[in-house]
């Protein structure tokens, strides 16, 4: 608890995923968008135009340890050996993980590194069967195990690489309410998964949270709905989202996370090409909710992490540039003009 007790959060940072294919391009807007920590959080960065194996389930899939996925006309399938679409995928992470460490020489700081969740992957995963694992509940205990092993080693890999960086894991989750829900279409698409039980699903996000050993853990999530009460519970330091889709219903639980001292990742910057307004103007909604909250707007830059509402991979690589840059604009904006 040492470690998150006195760390130092950005003010803002990029969900993720980046357009284009030059992951030295990618690298350099990432790190070079927030000119150290008191700017932002740089990320790996995901550029899944370069086409299976750098999608964003392609790329933890890669991470597994004793599990192996191909893509198959209907997604990826659990297979029995390491094929081409797995030798792709850790190829193409090297490459991220080459450029980021050649532009952060001499960083110390946050450092965000991102890979999808065990209940999403279990959602997307099919089994040989063709049914996604979530089917199968020892399936999805064992891909949440070798997503952990997976995930620790890749830690231990950024951390070598970049030694100043404190690691915030980002486990990205948009499938996650649909798994609390029972949405998730069967192969045939006729019928739906079960919904699994709301402890089996907390249990399984603790395990996969606990391999930053202590560090800071953000989750994703860009659909309606979000369950903070539960990623709270299960040890989620901070909850991304895409803030359009808030409604007053979820007052309740969003003062409460900010009172238990959650960060709030807020996805305020649209995620593809647009005008942007001005700075003051992305987080006019943010300090609207702080003041039917009742909560301190002095604690507005404390709680908050800009964000753009999504990844950037749907944006032209300008746009993408100038969406971080106005993220870290946005957050002055909040810290000098609470109120």
């Amino acid at each position: 608890m040492s470690e998150k007790s006195d760390f130092r959060w950005g003010p803002a940072t990029g969900v993720g995923s980046m357009p284009g294919g030059d992951a030295r391009e990618a690298a350099k807007t990432v790190t070079g968008s927030f000119e150290g920590p008191e700017q932002g959080i740089p990320f790996l960065a995901e550029l899944p135009a370069r086409g299976p194996g750098s999608d964003m389930i392609g790329r933890t899939a890669g991470l597994l340890v004793d599990l192996y996925a191909r893509v198959e006309p209907s997604g990826w399938r659990i297979g029995d050996r390491p094929g081409r679409d797995t030798k792709r995928a850790r190829s193409w992470l090297g490459e991220d993980l080459d450029a980021l460490e050649e532009f952060t020489q001499g960083y110390e700081g946050p450092l965000k590194v991102q890979a999808v969740g065990p209940w999403t992957l279990a959602a997307a995963l099919e089994l040989r069967n063709g049914e996604a694992a979530l089917s199968d509940l020892g399936a999805c205990r064992d891909l949440a195990g070798s997503l952990a092993e997976g995930l620790r080693a890749h830690l231990a890999d950024v951390r070598r690489r970049v030694p100043g960086a404190r690691i915030v894991l980002q486990l990205d989750e948009p499938s996650l309410v649909a798994v609390l829900r029972g949405q998730v279409k069967t192969a045939s698409e006729y019928r739906t998964h079960r919904a699994v039980d709301r402890q089996v699903v907390e249990g399984a996000l603790r395990d996969v949270m606990a391999v930053n050993g202590g560090g800071p853990v953000v989750v994703h999530s860009c659909a309606p709905d979000v369950p903070f009460a539960l990623l709270r519970r299960a040890g989620a330091d901070a909850i991304s989202f895409d803030f359009s889709l808030l409604t007053e219903r979820d007052d309740e639980t969003i003062g409460e996370a900010v009172e238990g001292g959650t960060k709030l990742f807020a996805g305020v910057v649209p995620g593809v090409d647009g005008p942007l307004s001005d700075p003051a103007g992305s987080v006019m909604g943010v300090r609207t909710l702080w003041r039917r909250l009742g909560l301190n707007p002095g604690s507005l830059a404390e709680s908050v992490v800009l964000t753009p509402s999504c990844g950037l991979a749907g944006a032209s690589p300008a746009y993408a540039r100038a969406a971080l840059a106005h993220c870290a604009r946005a957050a002055r904006s909040l810290a000098d003009n609470p109120e």
